[in-house]
């Protein structure tokens, strides 16, 4: 959207309206990131160690969260206050009919399965959780990001994350003070601690992402350094993603990074896998530290049925759980939150009774299965088709809105923010078969679905569709 004569030329979009420059000033005026602080906070407090956790199990990301929220609030009172003030000074508004309808759905479904479950009680925190991820703190970054560059803000915020993580982790695994694995302490978990050993898997994939979708596609204007940087900077995550041991995110990641080459174009994709692959056989046959475990951990992969490990037999048992969960009350599930309380009413005897968890600082302790690892067989089993088709659907329409304007500016000035969000949505949606919500890397979920519907949804990017 063209600003005053002379002045900084912004797209629509925004929470704020920035006020009319007078002829001859807007040129001395520097751009500020004020609306997008908040974002940028509270995806760097995830650096803060994990610890105790504050009132209700919060901890300062999700503070950082709730207080993005409020300055969202704050600030559409204000718009709401320009907008009254005279007809000239208003703005699109980023809350589209569609962008309501996607966030707002899911809402209400998440509500009547709540109103519906067994113990709508003990469903309430639930509810307030899954409000918090997939529909405040997503809605809070869309009215936050006003055009490409807070997008590329965040995202450069997220590696930044992602290189702390990684490092952390990296140090872990050398030093044998990482979470157990096979009896070893060699997991890299990262400042997530023992008891969210996906924590720095989810964020170093994320950087990776973003990494290698600013190598393929940098921002318009970059510097000519920037594609080498970044491609060096996404192969050293994937050694703090490989000492993770977890391969849901592996999955995820390749799957995520082959669809952004393809978007690219098929000649690229092919050079740059040949490329990937006389590296990884490099890499492989070079990396001394934990070799033997990787190879177990790739392997089991695909043992389904042939002996599989424990991890893959208690999976499979509360897959089939929440399976049963969701045949006993199709429509409306068992509410939010109740997948604990009904597990071992509908699990295998094959289920064993909790998770070993010890090291990166936490003693040996037995944890508790509270969930499928399955994000859809969670919907599914605790809110019924209402909430699982609310939830798919809702992530579909930003995936297919996300691909239908990355095609409109696969050459334009911000392809770059494109290939980001729909790697991430990407990513987040195929680990989602194999990892579901909990621990404090939550809210970075809700931040990059906040990210994928800002470009899938806000006026800034093209025509609302």
């Amino acid at each position: 959207m063209a600003g005053a004569p002379g002045g900084v030329v912004r797209e629509a979009g925004g929470v704020v309206p920035a006020p009319r420059a007078a002829p001859g000033e807007a040129a001395g005026r520097r751009f500020s990131y004020g609306p997008v602080v908040p974002v940028v906070a509270t995806v760097l407090l995830l650096c803060v160690p994990a610890g105790p956790e504050g009132p209700g199990g919060s901890t300062p990301a999700d503070l950082a969260s709730g207080v993005l929220v409020v300055w969202c609030v704050l600030a559409l009172l204000r718009r709401r206050r320009s907008t009254a003030a005279g007809p000239g000074r208003a703005v699109p508004s980023p809350l589209t009919p569609l962008a309501a309808l996607v966030l707002g759905g899911p809402a209400v479904a998440f509500a009547v399965a709540t109103v519906a479950s067994h113990d709508p009680a003990a469903s309430l925190p639930g509810f307030v959780r899954y409000l918090q991820l997939f529909v405040l703190v997503p809605g809070a970054v869309l009215l936050s990001l006003r055009d490409a560059r807070d997008a590329r803000l965040v995202s450069a915020a997220i590696v930044v994350l992602a290189l702390v993580e990684g490092a952390v982790g990296v140090v872990q695994a050398t030093t044998r003070t990482g979470a157990s694995y096979m009896g070893q302490d060699i997991r890299a978990v990262g400042t997530f601690g023992a008891l969210d050993v996906m924590g720095m898997a989810t964020v170093v994939s994320y950087g990776l992402v973003i990494a290698f979708a600013f190598a393929l596609a940098p921002p318009a204007g970059a510097h000519r350094r920037l594609r080498p940087c970044a491609l060096v900077c996404a192969a050293v995550f994937v050694v703090p993603l490989a000492l993770s041991y977890s391969r849901g995110a592996w999955i995820a990641t390749v799957l995520a990074c082959v669809l952004l080459l393809l978007l690219r174009g098929v000649r690229t994709a092919v050079a740059v896998l040949a490329a990937l692959t006389a590296a990884g056989v490099v890499l492989v046959g070079g990396f001394g530290v934990g070799s033997a475990q990787l190879g177990e951990r790739l392997h089991s992969i695909t043992e389904v049925s042939d002996s599989p490990d424990q991890s893959v037999t208690d999976r499979y048992s509360l897959w089939s759980a929440a399976w049963d969960m969701w045949r006993q009350d199709p429509a409306t599930g068992v509410g939010p939150k109740g997948f604990p309380a009904h597990r071992d009413a509908h699990a295998p005897l094959a289920l064993s009774s909790g998770s070993d968890t010890a090291g990166a600082g936490v003693s040996f302790q037995r944890e508790p299965l509270l969930s499928p690892h399955n994000m859809y067989l969670l919907v599914l089993s605790e809110q019924g088709l209402i909430g699982a088709v609310a939830f798919v659907g809702s992530w579909g329409v930003l995936l297919v809105c996300g691909l239908r304007r990355f095609g409109a500016a696969r050459h334009g000035r911000t392809a770059d923010c494109g290939l980001v969000s729909v790697g991430l949505l990407v990513w987040q949606g195929i680990n989602f078969f194999y990892g579901d919500i909990g621990g404090p890397s939550t809210v970075l979920t809700a931040l990059a679905a906040g990210l994928a519907t800002w470009w899938a949804l806000s006026p800034a990017n093209g025509p609302a569709r």
